[in-house]
């Protein structure tokens, strides 16, 4: 649970005069919280899917894909200044470049790896929005369409309201892989500035579409609240 939503965890300011039991009023459970069914089950397991892909993805961008995409950077400027060290009708030496260029070739191929896992991660988010769709449709058949639509799981949200506003959890994610492609495609050249270079991984660490929209920022205090035993293992 985040820091904001702490708060309510923690002991309500004393009063002067004690307040009788009798008189606070009792909120009656959600006839769904009394015990859980099979929709609870699979709508938890299915959130926590996207939790862990979105996760998966972070790792891939700020760890492999950085990695590689500063090795390139790095590497390239190290070769750039050893042959601005040469007299204007020098060679480069073969010892020097070819190395360098090993290096760049392999963090270039190594960042289309990167591509082409958070592909895949793109295709298995979509397969869990799917899967949600389908565990709408079956809760429609089996409790009605009133209890999908009013009836709170939980604390406060209904099936409905749960698949309906996770419907376009993809968008953003796919915004961020076309940003990273690019992003890619800029540093593949060996012409490009030093300034655009660094300017590419400074978007690449940002993930500028991720940063209001993506899992962590819109879902995952939600989720601790809304659903219980989320983080249980």
């Amino acid at each position: 649970m985040s820091k904001r939503l702490a708060s309510f965890k923690g002991p309500s300011t004393p009063t002067s005069s004690p307040v009788s039991q009798s008189n606070r009023p009792i909120i009656p459970a959600s006839p769904s919280r009394v015990s859980e069914s099979t929709f609870h089950r699979k709508l938890r397991t299915l959130l926590q899917e996207l939790r862990s892909i979105s996760l998966t993805w972070d790792d891939i961008v700020l760890l492999d894909g950085l990695k590689a995409a500063r090795m390139l950077v790095d590497t390239r400027t190290e070769l750039d200044n050893a042959l601005s060290l040469l007299s204007p009708d020098g060679q480069p030496r073969t010892e020097v470049v070819g190395p360098k260029l090993a290096i760049m070739d392999k963090s270039i191929t190594q960042l289309d790896t990167v591509a082409a896992k958070l592909q895949k991660q793109l295709r298995r988010m979509s397969a869990v929005v799917d899967n949600l769709e389908a565990l709408y449709h079956e809760a429609q058949k089996t409790k009605g369409a009133k209890w999908c639509h009013e009836e709170a799981l939980w604390v406060s949200w209904p099936l409905e309201k749960f698949v309906t506003s996770l419907a376009d959890i993809t968008a953003p994610y796919y915004r961020s892989l076309n940003l990273i492609t690019e992003l890619i495609d800029t540093l593949r050249s060996h012409s490009v500035t030093f300034e655009a270079s660094r300017d590419a991984i400074s978007q690449w660490v940002a993930q500028p579409y991720l940063e209001e929209d993506g899992w962590d920022a819109k879902w995952e205090d939600l989720c601790a609240v809304e659903i219980e035993r989320w983080d249980a293992k």
